[in-house]
Order: structure tokens, then C-alpha cells, then sequence
């Protein structure tokens, strides 16, 4: 292919088979990472959110945490579990969950009062509360971290090259390594990008498909 152009068509065809494997373990990382987090933040942040103190500490932890850089992250867990695809998935987890957790435990505090006490009027227990009254008016604020952690985890995926499996950061190193190649650093950028656009909207819309009464407007 003659000169280094920004952009080549010609080379996203030719090289469609490996750019959408590539894609797709991007995909499927994403989604597992993501999946994984929100089984662990949010049953957390229902467990923690009556204790205010502890929910408190949880959220100052997490936001320390999530300062720390992925290639650190992936850098001390390499060596403990390996190169390839386990360590960074166990990053993505760790992360996710700091992003899921704040969002959720956000959302549960923020429940009207009022509705509380009504609830409890109507001889709601504890558990109940939680279930029937906190958890959908969170609902909103637990979807907005879902869809936090899936962006930021799309992106930190690239960055799994640094322990052997980047998913289509692995086609972006791979242009570095030869001689700085930008179609192929280009075209695993806008799959990258895409790719996050599309599941964002896709939890945007199941978002918005779970709370039907936001979309309630009084006549």
C-alpha cells in the first residue's frame, strides 16, 4: 500500500477477519468485566447503604482507588496471575466496581424521605424498603454507573497490551511496532470508539426501557 495514510478503507477490508476477532474479545471482555462488577457493587451498596459511616469509607476507598493507573494496576497483577487475559480482566472488575459502587450507593442515599416513611407506614420492613422502594428510584443512578464503568471499561481495555491481550489495542500496538503503520493504529481507534457508542446506547435504552414512570409527565 503505497505512503502511510490516516485511513484506509482498502486495509479495514483486507484485514476485516482479524479486526473484528479483535473486536469481538473487546466486546466479550467488556461486557464480562462489567457483568461481574455490577453482581458485586451493587448487592454491596444495598448491604452498606443503612450504614452510613461504612458507606461513607467505602465511597473515600473507592475514589482512591480509581486515581490509581491501569498500567499500574495490570503491572502488580501480572505477576501474580499470569500474562494474558486473566489479569486484566480482574483490573476491569476492580475498577468497574469503584465506578458501580459510588453510583449506586449515590442513588440509594438519595431517596426521598418522605417515601421512606410512607413506605414504612404501610408496614414495609426493612428488606422491603430496600427492594421495593429504594432500589427502583436508584434505579437511574445504578444505569448511569453501568454505563460509566462500560465507556471507561471499553477504554481500558486497550490497555491490557501491556500484559498480553488488549483486544483491539492489541492492532493499535501492533501499528506502533510497525514503523507507526496509521491505518491500522486508525482503524482499531474508530472500532474502539464505536464500539463504546454503541453500548452505551444500548444500556442508554434499557435504561430508559426499565424506568417508564421518568418518562411520566402530569397532563
Amino acid at each position: 500500500m503505497p505512503g502511510n495514510p490516516w485511513f484506509s478503507w482498502e486495509w479495514v477490508v483486507t484485514h476485516r477477519e482479524v479486526l473484528g476477532t479483535r473486536a469481538w474479545q473487546h466486546l466479550l471482555l467488556t461486557v464480562e468485566a462489567v457483568a461481574l462488577a455490577a453482581l458485586v457493587a451493587v448487592p454491596l451498596a444495598l448491604l452498606v447503604v443503612r450504614r452510613r459511616r461504612v458507606a461513607g469509607a467505602l465511597v473515600a476507598l473507592a475514589s482512591v482507588l480509581y486515581t490509581v493507573p491501569s498500567l499500574a494496576l495490570f503491572a502488580i497483577l501480572a505477576p501474580v496471575l499470569g500474562i494474558g487475559r486473566t489479569p486484566v480482566l480482574v483490573g476491569l472488575v476492580v475498577y468497574a466496581v469503584l465506578v458501580i459502587l459510588r453510583q449506586t450507593l449515590a442513588g440509594l442515599q438519595s431517596v426521598d424521605p418522605a417515601a421512606l416513611e410512607a413506605a414504612r407506614g404501610l408496614g414495609y420492613g426493612p428488606w422491603q424498603l430496600t427492594w421495593l422502594v429504594r432500589l427502583p428510584a436508584a434505579l437511574p443512578a445504578v444505569v448511569a454507573g453501568l454505563r460509566l464503568a462500560t465507556v471507561s471499561t471499553v477504554a481500558l481495555v486497550t490497555v491490557g497490551v501491556v500484559v498480553g491481550y488488549g483486544g483491539l489495542g492489541q492492532l493499535m500496538f501492533e501499528g506502533f511496532r510497525n514503523n507507526f503503520f496509521r491505518a491500522e493504529i486508525t482503524a482499531a481507534t474508530l472500532a474502539t470508539l464505536l464500539l463504546a457508542l454503541v453500548l452505551d446506547v444500548a444500556l442508554w435504552a434499557a435504561g430508559r426501557a426499565a424506568t417508564p414512570w421518568l418518562r411520566r409527565r402530569p397532563a
